[in-house]
């Protein structure tokens, strides 16, 4: 999944803080739990309001198990193709998720989840298509073109 390939721009300064050393993954529970265990004013004001941000974006949930239920990771992803269909490519999601949330991701791992996403949903609109589902058939053409528009074709 594309959460597993985020980081957290600050990690180390976030390790250094908790005391131990943290794994680079954004959505790491030990990360996740240590940037509900730390003081914030150790941070200057740009990388609090990332934390606050991403724990507000993507952390939030009412699952008993919160926040190693999944939904972080879900609500990433969610994020990555509402991202693309606002109309960012996998450079400018790469710059945002960077400015906004902090979080470090190559555009290259985005634009090849895009691209497993376009195929996944093809392969649910074939099978839409087979059982004669009409209304998920073009829904996910809907959401195919929206992601596939100004995607580079790689060959």
């Amino acid at each position: 999944m594309i959460a597993a390939r985020a980081r957290l721009r600050y990690h180390r300064q976030l390790g250094r803080l908790v005391g131990y050393r943290l794994p680079e993954g954004a959505f790491h529970g030990a990360v996740i739990e240590a940037l509900f265990s730390i003081p914030y004013d150790a941070f200057d004001r740009s990388t609090r309001d990332q934390i606050i941000a991403f724990l507000k974006a993507f952390v939030q949930c009412k699952c008993r198990d919160q926040p190693l239920c999944g939904c972080p990771e879900r609500k990433f992803a969610v994020e990555i193709i509402e991202l693309r269909e606002s109309g960012l490519d996998h450079r400018q999601m790469s710059e945002y998720l960077l400015d906004e949330y902090g979080i470090e991701i190559y555009a290259a791992d985005i634009l090849s989840y895009l691209e497993d996403s376009v195929h996944l949903l093809e392969a649910i609109r074939d099978v839409a298509q087979q059982v004669g589902i009409r209304q998920i058939m073009i829904k996910t053409e809907e959401n195919i073109e929206a992601i596939e528009k100004g995607i580079p074709i790689l060959e």
